[in-house]
């Protein structure tokens, strides 16, 4: 390939990236927690931060965001990020971090420097207990953020000495919205049942619903619901509510036969039961006491295949349980 040719191929970045925000206005969800975090990017006095919530719910971009905000051209001189991937033992947060939150740097007036810890409970008990005093000591020049999925692994001096922000998993339509924009962007073809999928799939994981619009797109070159699914590789919602809707009638055998259309494409026993699960709580047909009755057989299921007992069997008696919940008890004396 001639060097010309090489420079115009343009370099395309995931859209994951692409599309990351990098103001506080532009995140998507959780309005009041932004709305605090805007409020101290105005201000400019920074607390320690602990934001805690599932994955892809935008955690890490809003704290990269607020740094942005608050240091403007100097983010790069104030900012040290460690993430779970690098190494954060003791020795880290006695030298590395001490020697960043010692550093002179020349910041905005009322600006702090900023220490962003991703992944924060997958640090070591004793890396966490170093800290605590480090946040203390240097607590004047030097704010923390840190990121977590669970803010309960972080020790409670640390919880103590920060603000604990809890993000939710994101409405439907706030992923949806999002999607939207970027398909207009991309140019993406799409048909509602595609981008319905999208939203069932990533379950308020906009990283991962992004993700699997590229993935489809590239793949198929157009977002239907039928190819979401083979990309994300998931039972099909629509056999799923096939063998609710058989259970709810007690037809016992058409449920077996759906159940095996599914087992005999590969899917493992934790693919169909937690399908199951996010059909059913969601499934509009079901009376309400009797969708709390189904939630329980299908946990039941799950706990036990969770413990190693993913066999079609256990399946299989999970939908005749469903099936038996309607049938009349007489039925069962002997």
């Amino acid at each position: 390939m001639a060097p010309s040719s090489a420079a115009t191929a343009a370099y395309e970045l995931p859209w994951v990236e692409k599309y990351r925000p990098t103001l506080l206005d532009d995140v998507v969800g959780n309005v009041e927690t932004i709305e605090r975090l805007k409020v101290i990017a105005k201000d400019g006095n920074c607390p320690h931060i602990i934001i805690s919530g599932l994955p892809g719910i935008g955690k890490t971009t809003s704290i990269h965001c607020l740094a942005h905000q608050l240091l403007g051209d100097a983010y790069k001189e104030g900012v040290l990020e460690l993430n779970a991937s690098d190494e954060r033992g003791i020795d880290v947060v006695r030298n590395k971090i001490k020697s960043f939150a010692q550093k002179k740097v020349t910041l905005p007036p009322g600006r702090h420097k900023i220490v962003i810890l991703d992944e924060a409970d997958s640090m070591t008990g004793g890396a966490q207990q170093a800290l605590r005093r480090t946040m203390e000591i240097y607590s004047n020049t030097t704010r923390f953020c840190l990121a977590c999925n669970m803010s309960n692994k972080i020790i409670e001096p640390i919880q103590s000495r920060c603000a604990i922000l809890r993000y939710a998993k994101l409405r439907d339509t706030e992923v949806l919205a999002r999607l939207l924009e970027i398909c207009k962007e991309e140019n993406v073809q799409y048909n509602d049942d595609g981008l319905t999928a999208l939203i069932f799939t990533c379950e308020g994981d906009m990283r991962q619903a992004i993700n699997n619009l590229q993935s489809t797109h590239s793949g198929f070159g157009f977002v239907s619901g039928e190819n979401v699914f083979k990309v994300c590789d998931q039972p099909h919602p629509v056999i799923v509510q096939a063998i609710i809707r058989a259970c709810h009638k007690c037809e016992v055998d058409s449920a077996l036969e759906k159940l095996h259309e599914l087992w005999d494409q590969g899917y493992s026993a934790v693919d169909i039961v937690v399908t199951l699960f996010r059909v059913a709580k969601t499934f509009d047909e079901l009376p309400e006491y009797t969708k709390l009755e189904y939630i329980k057989e299908i946990g039941f299921t799950h706990m036990r295949v969770l413990e190693g007992v993913g066999t079609l069997m256990q399946l299989a008696g999970l939908v005749a349980r469903l099936c038996k919940l309607h049938m009349k008890p007489e039925l069962f004396k002997l």
